[in-house]
């Protein structure tokens, strides 16, 4: 019987990058960035599976909906105020998790209700990964399962600048399954979803 083959060896670059990613520290994340929530790990949400964003029809704010086990919520990512909850969505072909939608979306809550909020997370999806004025985001995972978060700025580069100069490493799910991460369509908002928590960081003044 043939034996199955191993995989291409690693080039000398790999490991090297590797090891490079392993020994960044989590450091905050640079000006004009700042934290929504004050917890170190964002606010709890158990049973997370997805999110996605939304705008304010009054504020303009950055809306963020969860989609949970435990049902729906709906955070401003300006103040991190909790602005609406629905613990019993609606179980309708459409309403239920974002797999029973064609466009994986949730219905929304409070001042989005009656527009439907495309989600990412465990069922798909995707958030941007860089915004209009040159920051990016990377996900990586040089330790599997265990996911970081990358954010940098145009002109700078893991896997080339110094750490803490031209990019940061601002989260580590090692605690939690990695579900998201991703800017607003605005760009004024990065957010961080695990199974466990949601993480997120805002451009614009409370």
């Amino acid at each position: 019987m043939e034996q199955p083959g191993r995989g291409p060896a690693l080039s000398t670059y790999q490991p090297a990058l590797r090891d490079r990613l392993l020994a960044a520290p989590v450091v905050p994340a640079p000006e004009p960035w700042r934290p929504v929530f004050a917890y170190q790990y964002g606010v709890p949400v158990g049973g997370l599976l997805g999110i996605g964003f939304a705008a304010h029809p009054d504020s303009g704010h950055d809306l963020v909906l969860v989609d949970s086990t435990s049902g729906h919520g709906l955070f401003d990512a300006v103040t991190g105020e909790k602005i609406a909850r629905d613990r019993d969505p609606d179980p309708g072909p459409d309403d239920d998790t974002p797999d029973a939608s064609d466009g994986l979306s949730c219905p929304g809550l409070g001042p989005i209700a009656g527009s439907r909020v495309r989600v990412a997370g465990l069922f798909g999806g995707s958030l941007p990964a860089v915004t209009d004025d040159g920051w990016v985001l990377e996900v990586v995972a040089p330790a599997w399962p265990n996911h970081r978060v990358l954010l940098s700025r145009e002109g700078g580069s893991p896997y080339a600048g110094s750490h803490g100069e031209g990019w940061w490493h601002i989260f580590h799910a090692s605690y939690s399954e990695f579900r998201a991460a991703g800017f607003s369509p605005s760009g004024q908002t990065l957010a961080v979803a695990t199974s466990s928590d949601l993480s997120l960081w805002t451009r614009r003044p409370v």
